[in-house]
């Protein structure tokens, strides 16, 4: 990933300060083109499944809290003070839970991106270089980098998606 992202802030350096011919600059969205291959969406299925209890506990959780909070606000005043007492009590380590598991889901999915994202890096350099090499580019910029341009840039994104898909 340093070395791509060294490469497109070098090529925004260039663009900047050199004039290029329209043909040898394009544009790569080179997470678009990562996301979209086979091997991250196998990826993401694959975490979908090992966290499909994690997440359904956490949704029934959510449910409860919500239920329980318009029974607390609804029929509060007329519960004793135990009962009250006692359905917060439920309603906090409820809450506490729920809270612990959307964290160790949101953990879960950081590491799995990062573990495909490093995975992917020599694989997204390979296919970039080998697009780059196929159409001539002296200039690549992100999408998000192009301030102005006199006509549509050639967007590179989905052969670089093809190049990584081969490469699995």
């Amino acid at each position: 990933m340093r070395k791509l992202t060294a490469a497109l802030c070098l090529g925004l350096l260039v663009a900047t300060t050199a004039p290029a011919q329209a043909a040898e600059v394009a544009v790569l969205d080179w997470r678009a083109a990562l996301m979209e291959t086979d091997a991250a969406e196998r990826t993401m299925n694959d975490l979908r499944a090992r966290l499909a209890g994690r997440q359904q506990e956490a949704k029934a959780l959510s449910e409860e809290l919500q239920g329980m909070q318009q029974h607390l606000k609804g029929g509060g005043e007329s519960m004793t003070e135990t009962e009250r007492r006692t359905t917060l009590q439920t309603f906090q380590e409820k809450g506490r839970r729920f809270e612990r598991l959307r964290r160790e889901i949101g953990q879960a999915r950081q590491q799995a991106e990062q573990g495909f994202l490093q995975e992917a890096e020599p694989k997204l350099d390979q296919a970039v270089r080998q697009v780059i090499d196929r159409h001539g580019i002296a200039v690549l910029v992100e999408p998000n980098g192009v301030l102005h341009a006199e006509q549509d840039l050639q967007d590179l994104t989905g052969e670089v998606t093809e190049r990584l898909n081969a490469l699995y």
